[in-house]
This record gives C-alpha cells, sequence and structure tokens, in this order.
C-alpha cells in the first residue's frame, strides 16, 4: 500500500479503533463506550467494562479484531438529527454516548453522523477507511485507568491503547522504538542510578532529589545563573505563597484556577482587647487567604511598582529558578515530566514597545544555545495564538492582541524558525512561542517558552517615564529555558540513557583499586584529582575488580581508573608522568595514558561540555 498523507494515517487508526470496540462489544456484553479519538503514534479507545480486564486480555481483543476484519464488512455512515441519535444510543444503553449528545445539542449542533460496522454503532464525526479488509496492521500495547471527560469526580474508565500502521516493517520499528523508550525511561533509570525519589506518603507529583540527582541538578543550576549573568539578568527571589487578592488582580484565579490548590485560609485577630470587650466578642476573627503560587510573574512586577521606572532602567530582565505549584490531576501525573510542584527557570523582560523585538530574539538565541549545551537537537516550534471565535478564555483587548502576536510571528520568520501557528494555544495573558524537544520514539514534550505579555502590565498599573518625560505602559516577555528543571532532567535521563556527558556526571571518574593492599593509594590519587575539582568515587569494598568494573558501568560512569601492582608508583606519590589503566564507559579495552594527560583530557572534555 503507497503511504498516505498524516491526516490518512489518522483514519487508519482511528477506524481501527472501532474495530478495538466492535470486538470488546463482542466479547464482553454489557459494555459501555465513550470516545476513541487518535493521538501521537496511535489511538486509545476508553471502556465501562462490566467486569476487571488486564493486559492479559489484550491478546483475545486482538484476535477477535482480526476475525472482523476478515468479515470484510463497511463502515456505514449516517446522519441524523441529536434527537434521533439520542434514542438510538438509548436503545443501545451506551449513558455516555447520550451525555456528549446533550453536550452538543446545548453547543448548538443540529445534527450528528453515526457510524455503523457489523453490529457495532458508535457516535463520530469520521472519516473511517472504506471497509474493515483495509485494516491488517496493528497493535494493541497496554490498559489504563482515565476518568471520563478527564474529571477525578466522574467514573474511573478503563482506557486501551494501540497503534496501526500501513506495512508490517513500520509497525515493527516502532515497536523497537518503545522497547528502546522502555529501556531509557527516566522513571526505570532514575531509580538504578539512585537520582530521586517519588513516594506515595509524601505526595503524588512530589519528587525528592537523592545525593546524585541534587547534584546532577546543582550542577545545571550553577550554569543556569552563571549564563544568565552573563546575559544581562538579574536575580530576585519570591515568596512560596501569595495573597489571594495578588492573584484576583493577576487574572490567574480567574482563568487558571482550575489548575491552582484552593486557598490556605489563615484566622488571625485583628482587634484589639478594648474593641472586642465593647463589641463582647473576644473570639472576633478575620480571614486572610493565601494560595500557593502557580507562577512567579506577579511578584516580579511588584517588584518593579515598588520604585519609579524611566526609559533609562529598561530593559528589565529578572531571573528566578523558583519552585512553583500546579494541581495537576493524579491520571496525567508521570515521573518527573508532570509534577504537581515543579522548579521553573523562570525570567521576566520588562521593556518599551521599541526594545520589544530585538529581546525577543535574545531570548530566542538563549533558548536554542542551552538546547545545543545539554544536546538537545531536535525540536518542533508552535506559535500559540488566541481562538478569535473564543474570546472569552482571554485577558486584554483585540488591539493588544493583534500586536503582539505580529510582533512575535515576525521576529520567529526573523530568526528562521520553522513554526506551525496553533489557533487557541495562548495562555490567557498573551500569545507564545513553544519549544517541544522531541525523544527516541518522536514524542514531543514542551520545555522552553516564550511569552508576550501586555495584559499584566495594564493589571498593575506599571508604567515607567519615557523620553520625552511621559508616563508609558511597557511590556513584559515571560520565558523558561528549560520550562522546569524537574522535566528538563527527566529528558536528559532519557536522551543520554542515564549515560550524562562528562560535565553532567555525578561520578566523573570512579577509581578502582584491585584489592585492599591498592585502597590507600588510590585514595591518594582521588585527592589530587578531586583538587583538580573532578568529581571521583573509590570502590574500597572487599569486592572482586570485575564486580567492580561492572557496578561502575551499570552506574554509567564515564571514566575508570584500575589500581593494581603495576600501576603503583614506587616513591608512594602520583606523577604526572606516571602510566594508568584507563577504562572509558561503554568500552571493553583498558587504554594507557600518563596522569598528567588524563587530567587534560577531562579538563578540556568538561570545558567544551561533552
Amino acid at each position: 500500500m503507497p503511504k498516505l498523507s498524516t491526516t490518512s494515517l489518522n483514519t487508519l487508526r482511528h477506524s481501527t479503533a472501532h474495530i478495538i470496540a466492535a470486538a470488546v462489544q463482542e466479547l464482553y456484553p454489557g459494555t459501555k463506550f465513550g470516545i476513541g479519538p487518535t493521538i501521537e503514534n496511535g489511538f486509545y479507545y476508553d471502556f465501562d467494562f462490566p467486569r476487571e480486564i488486564t493486559e492479559k486480555d489484550l491478546s483475545k481483543i486482538e484476535k477477535k479484531a482480526r476475525e472482523i476484519i476478515k468479515r470484510d464488512e463497511f463502515f456505514v455512515r449516517k446522519e441524523m438529527s441529536i434527537d434521533e441519535a439520542v434514542k438510538l444510543f438509548k436503545e443501545l444503553k451506551q449513558d455516555y454516548k447520550i451525555e456528549l449528545l446533550k453536550d452538543l445539542k446545548i453547543e448548538g449542533e443540529k445534527k450528528v453522523s453515526v457510524y455503523k460496522v457489523g453490529k457495532f454503532t458508535d457516535l463520530c464525526r469520521g472519516p473511517h477507511v472504506k471497509k474493515t479488509s483495509n485494516l491488517k496492521i496493528f497493535k494493541l500495547e497496554k490498559i489504563a485507568g482515565a476518568y471520563w471527560r478527564g474529571d477525578e469526580k466522574n467514573k474511573m474508565l478503563t482506557r486501551i491503547y494501540g497503534t496501526a500502521f500501513y506495512t508490517k516493517k513500520e509497525l515493527e520499528d516502532y515497536l523497537e522504538l518503545i522497547k528502546e523508550a522502555e529501556k531509557r525511561d527516566h522513571r526505570k533509570l532514575g531509580k538504578e542510578l539512585g537520582l530521586f525519589l517519588i513516594d506515595s506518603q509524601v505526595g503524588i507529583g512530589l519528587p525528592m532529589w537523592l545525593p546524585k540527582g541534587a547534584l546532577i541538578w546543582q550542577i545545571m543550576e550553577e550554569f543556569w545563573y552563571s549564563e544568565h549573568l552573563k546575559n544581562g539578568y538579574e536575580l530576585v527571589r519570591t515568596p512560596h505563597i501569595g495573597s489571594r487578592a495578588l492573584w484576583e488582580t493577576s487574572g490567574h484565579w480567574g482563568f487558571y484556577n482550575e489548575s491552582m490548590y484552593p486557598p490556605i485560609e489563615i484566622g488571625q485577630s485583628l482587634k484589639d482587647a478594648q474593641t472586642q470587650k465593647r463589641e463582647k466578642n473576644k473570639d472576633a476573627k478575620v480571614k486572610e487567604e493565601y494560595l500557593l503560587k502557580p507562577m512567579n510573574c506577579p511578584f516580579h512586577v511588584k517588584i518593579y511598582n515598588s520604585s519609579p521606572k524611566s526609559y533609562r532602567d529598561l530593559p528589565i530582565r529578572w531571573a528566578e529558578a523558583a519552585t512553583v505549584y500546579r494541581y495537576e490531576k493524579s491520571g496525567e501525573i508521570s515521573g518527573l515530566t508532570r509534577v504537581r510542584g515543579f522548579t521553573q527557570d523562570d525570567a521576566h523582560i520588562i521593556c518599551s514597545k521599541e526594545q520589544v523585538e530585538k529581546e525577543l530574539e535574545r531570548v530566542i538565541d538563549f533558548i536554542t544555545f542551552m538546547f545545543s549545551t545539554f544536546g538537545f537537537k531536535d525540536y518542533n516550534v508552535y506559535l500559540a495564538l488566541r481562538n478569535p471565535k473564543d474570546k472569552k478564555k482571554y485577558a486584554g483587548h483585540d488591539e493588544g492582541w493583534k500586536f503582539t502576536q505580529k510582533v512575535l510571528e515576525k521576529v520567529a520568520k526573523k530568526k528562521k524558525l520553522k513554526y506551525v501557528k496553533e489557533e487557541g494555544e495562548a495562555v490567557f495573558y498573551g500569545p507564545k512561542l513553544d519549544f517541544k524537544i522531541k525523544d527516541c520514539i518522536g514524542r514531543e514534550w514542551q520545555c522552553s517558552t516564550l511569552q508576550f505579555d501586555f495584559n499584566l502590565p495594564e493589571r498593575f498599573d506599571m508604567s515607567f517615564i519615557n523620553f520625552k518625560g511621559k508616563e508609558e505602559r511597557p511590556y513584559m516577555l515571560h520565558r523558561a529555558l528549560f520550562g522546569s528543571f524537574e522535566r528538563f532532567i527527566g529528558l536528559m535521563i532519557e536522551h543520554y540513557a542515564g549515560a550524562f556527558p562528562l560535565w553532567l556526571s555525578p561520578t566523573q571518574v570512579q577509581v578502582v583499586p584491585v584489592g585492599e593492599k591498592h585502597n590507600a593509594i588510590a585514595k591518594k590519587l582521588a585527592d589530587i584529582l578531586q583538587e583538580e575539582n573532578i568529581r571521583v568515587f573509590v570502590d574500597v569494598l572487599g569486592e572482586t575488580v570485575g564486580y567492580k568494573i561492572r557496578k561502575a558501568e551499570k552506574e554509567k560512569v564515564p571514566y575508570m581508573i584500575v589500581i593494581g601492582d603495576k600501576e603503583m608508583p614506587k616513591d608512594g606519590k602520583w606523577s604526572k608522568g606516571k602510566m594508568l589503566n584507563i577504562r572509558v564507559r561503554g568500552k571493553k579495552k583498558m587504554n594507557r595514558m600518563s596522569f598528567g594527560k588524563f587530567i587534560q583530557r577531562i579538563n578540556r572534555e568538561i570545558k567544551r561540555k561533552k
């Protein structure tokens, strides 16, 4: 079969989802059906089964689906009114479809389409392939729990994930990528390498960093601070909570409260004893309300407004690596890539209208520099715009949106970014450029973002005195380079399969003494390496040298130095000319190299960020 467009591949996959649902209907009578859309690399379908099913049932469902495909039946489309469709699905006892239809009616829809294949009927816009015989190459992958319509208040359904391709070769290649992704899974490697811990008693989505992971974080953060200072940023620090009034002014409480934690109420007596006595109310109290911050921007705005500004002060670039808190649904939380408390490498640039383009360009250069430094070369860029048909979701006026969207796209073109426009994906206060890293199986992960904001300056009445001596409203750019330390580290673990480049490795050199008599001299070698700011560990445990080497390999240490009788310096002192046995990560053959040349090699590699 010739390769078709992406849309046609989605049609193939969506049609396969219908066949899986048809198989489920035959195998498990009484099942109620949710939705079955296509997703990146495949599809899923949500079911309310009459009994519990497990991964073992997938092969049975696959077998039944292949039987249906062999029947070579047509996908038959029929259009009908909402009321007719409700009547049909009442007869089929499909409550979830009825709920969807009622919502469509509220939204003003008059007609809907249903598709029938064999005995299975589904509410669906389509399109589908012509016949079931067009569907041959597919695989069911896994099952998971999913709340109906993504709402934790609703029933938990069973979601079956699968994929489909045109050829067997394409499917086999994809399944190989999945195997590779499983090997690289940061949750698995994070545990094996002792990097981070997530404990249910602490709370889901709240990672704790173990010594090696915390060290990687520290290395990244030091680099981050250093590069920001070089790029003309100043550092600020702000609280973890803020008064509810702050978030009401910023607009977050109105537009973003579903992703925020509920208010923290604090009762505090504000009346003195005489007033309380006079009012005969000794317990008179008022309540203050605070919110865990989901973002840093309102704090930075308040810092700006704390003193008058002139055009000579602009642009102002304030950076802060700060932990923020967002209430992610439990079903969406995953390792480090989706958490509830994360450290955003945040910055805000406050500038005049004339400075906007240059500052946007500077940020784009900074983002691409960071990606390159940490080894990410494969990423996509998206220009997120306001949905002009649903302006209620966004703050601000048409003029502001028109200007900010136009300038952001102009800069994207000037920097020769290959971007895709996404209507309706802007944040409530302005358009943005999203940079999404692609992982080893092609999945995209939101990391860097550059947001153009004209709303907060208006909401907080920000101003500066321009060169004419008049008040003027500044613009505000929100930007994050990593996005969050947590997600970026999670992606790095998978990108490098845990084998970090030398400059990021928590242990750069592991010294392996062959026997107990070599331990003391091995420690002296380690002391010299530490004086050269090289992170080193000496394995003095009473194990065989082979076991120690295998252990270091499993821990993905970049370099090992094996110290035996031949490597012992005669005078007990290490000289730069002393020859060492060095094992490079991933290579079985030992390298002979002088101590001095080895230190030069290490320092050169660290400097080059390799």
